[in-house]
């Protein structure tokens, strides 16, 4: 018996020891699984930190997190703007096939399906999960997505060892940190001086575009900082060796041309993940890498599941590109993005492009929808105003002057070459292969979507909203039809005539809508289909389809479109729809066109009048 209890306790006394053995405990701060701690900057674009341009600012705490980690060189946003490009980050999904793609949105949208925002299955895992503290999502969210999510909150309020996915917010560099006025320039010097860096080749190279740059550099330095403390508090908490950090700018600006464009400032994002000591047998690449594979938003969320350990769920459109059995050399041999556009605030668009390895092509269907086209919040950046000016005035190059003109319907550019993307490849021999290519690829892509834009959003609000991603699957057999009409106008006319005459003449009320707008990007090519246009402006039973009848009438200087497009406005009890016939009717009022309105606010809905988004293009017409 003695013997036994002998054994026993030697028994125990080796199972204390493997317990309390370093080799087998957590290390101080170390849990089972690793702490995700995500540093977002608003409104950064990696083409104004040094550590990715050499004509960008240094930012030392930034380069700590490269230092021991990884540098990702061909980082994206899927969209130019905030709340698009937040909700493509926390679903892991494409805003036109969700219906996510609108800014500001005016309804927010289901998640897709089944699927919840990423942190709510971190939650179910067992992870603490906060945010401080901006969301701006264009989809509606779940009850179990944070544990916190405000102003203060903080890993700190977790259960001892339980792991945390946080995100710190960093406002500083956001567009409305540049409107400052012409008093607070006199009186607010910069540090970074004004011959650091050179003004991009599409902006006038004038002592304002100078001070703003500079200015922009500066807010970049202090975000840096910001950077900095972040990581001191993990740091102080002994925590550092146990958490994934990732630094990324939520998406591209703020200079003139950046934010709200699908050009690469506007989308190409700084991204920046330091790997934990204690977790670098999670990932296949040495801390130091640099990473030139492509990866976007859409890929943040399953990349933070496959770091924590959890499934990741069926239905989202991203690919993990860093966790276990991720392969470096696979993650380094992706070569696309695909990025989107339709409206931000007033002011609507829809332009989708695709980037493979060094040629991006841009689509843009509504090009007359010229870039400068009046948007409130752009243009209370005093850069902006001088650029517009300046282009009034007669005092601007040609690639300057490009942001005041029409857009070709397709662009192509070598960003290697042209990292500005300010010569247009697009009707060169030489590179004829690649358009074909490329714009094979991207009408593949927003087919198999499908792209829910193709509808327009009103419409989209009165019959989709309770399900948009169902709604596109019944619907896909339309919306790629729609998408053929729409490319119609990258042919000779001669030879779509007769296709454009069936789309005009079609029962579909949206066959003729992008009839229309084919028609439109044809300009006077397409006047001998005048007669059957002017009938549509007169008589069709849509009301936008009316005014896009109109709209091109007024494009090619047939007739003047103030009557059809102000009725239109009027007749209108639906803030979407209003929105895009005064998105219409600013285009029309445009120094490039000069038709005359007299619209006369009593005349319009109140509940039109009432939109946010509606009184900010009333302000810009001066109606209020």
């Amino acid at each position: 018996m003695k013997y036994i209890k002998r054994h026993y306790i030697i028994w125990l006394q080796i199972i204390a020891l493997l317990i309390l053995s370093p080799s087998c405990s957590p290390k101080k701060g170390e849990t089972k699984k690793p702490n995700i701690v995500w540093i977002t900057s608003e409104d950064n674009s990696k083409h104004y930190l040094k550590l990715f341009d050499s004509n960008g600012t240094p930012t030392p705490n930034i380069k700590s997190l490269a230092n021991h980690g990884i540098i990702y060189n061909r980082a994206f946003s899927n969209a130019p703007v905030c709340s698009v490009a937040r909700s493509a980050i926390i679903s892991g999904s494409y805003g036109p096939r969700i219906a996510s793609q609108y800014h500001r949105k005016m309804e927010a949208v289901p998640m897709p399906d089944s699927i919840n925002m990423f942190p709510a299955y971190l939650r179910k895992a067992g992870y603490y999960t906060t945010n401080n503290s901006k969301e701006d999502y264009n989809i509606i969210k779940g009850e179990n997505v944070w544990d916190e999510s405000s102003g203060n909150a903080s890993w700190k309020n977790r259960a001892n060892g339980q792991p945390f996915f946080h995100v710190a917010n960093i406002y500083i560099t956001h567009e409305a940190e540049l409107h400052f006025t012409e008093e607070e320039m006199a009186k607010t010097p910069n540090k970074t001086g004004e011959n650091e860096f050179e003004v991009q080749p599409n902006h006038p190279n004038t002592k304002l575009f100078k001070y703003t740059n500079a200015f922009y550099r500066d807010k970049i330095q202090e975000m840096d900082h910001q950077v900095g403390k972040v990581i001191k508090a993990l740091e102080r908490d002994g925590l550092l060796e146990n958490t994934f950090i990732f630094y990324f700018g939520d998406h591209g600006g703020v200079l003139p041309g950046s934010k709200g464009y699908l050009y690469e400032t506007g989308l190409h994002v700084p991204l920046v993940i330091h790997i934990p000591e204690n977790y670098s047998h999670l990932v296949d690449i040495d801390k130091g890498s640099t990473v030139n594979g492509f990866v976007s938003f859409i890929d943040f969320a399953p990349t933070v599941l496959k770091l924590a350990g959890v499934e990741i769920p069926e239905g989202i459109d991203g690919s993990a590109f860093l966790g276990k059995n991720i392969s470096t050399e696979e993650v380094n041999a992706r070569d696309e993005t695909f990025s989107y556009a339709d409206r931000f605030d007033e002011k609507y668009d829809q332009v989708r492009a695709l980037r493979k390895g060094k040629y991006k092509y841009i689509r843009s269907y509504q090009p007359f929808n010229y870039d400068g086209l009046l948007n409130n919040y752009r243009y209370r950046q005093l850069a902006y105003q001088e650029w517009k000016m300046m282009y009034e005035t007669g005092k601007l190059n040609e690639i300057q002057s490009a942001f005041f003109k029409n857009r070709e319907p397709e662009m192509l550019f070598d960003i290697e070459v042209d990292p500005f993307e300010t010569n247009n490849l697009i009707t060169d021999p030489k590179y004829h292969d690649v358009a074909i290519d490329l714009r094979e690829r991207l009408n593949k892509w927003m087919k198999q979507m499908p792209d829910l834009s193709f509808f327009p959003e009103h419409f989209l609000i009165e019959n989709a909203m309770s399900n948009p991603v169902a709604f596109g699957r019944r619907h896909k057999d339309q919306i790629n039809r729609y998408i053929d009409i729409s490319n119609l106008c990258l042919s000779e006319f001669g030879s779509v005539k007769q296709e454009l005459i069936t789309s005009l003449k079609s029962k579909d009320t949206w066959e003729r809508y992008w009839g229309l707008i084919a028609c439109s990007n044809f300009g006077n090519d397409a006047k001998s289909l005048k007669s059957i246009i002017k009938t549509i402006a007169m008589t069709d039973p849509e009301n936008i389809n009316r005014v896009r009848a109109a709209e091109y009438l007024g494009l090619t200087k047939i007739e003047d479109p103030s009557i059809v497009m102000t009725k239109a406005l009027y007749h209108s009890k639906k803030p979407a729809e209003a929105l895009l016939i005064l998105n219409s009717i600013v285009l029309m009022q445009s120094n490039l066109h000069q038709y005359k309105f007299n619209l006369e606010l009593k005349n319009i809905s109140p509940l039109v009048a009432k939109n946010p988004e509606v009184k900010l293009r009333l302000n810009d017409l001066k109606i209020m």
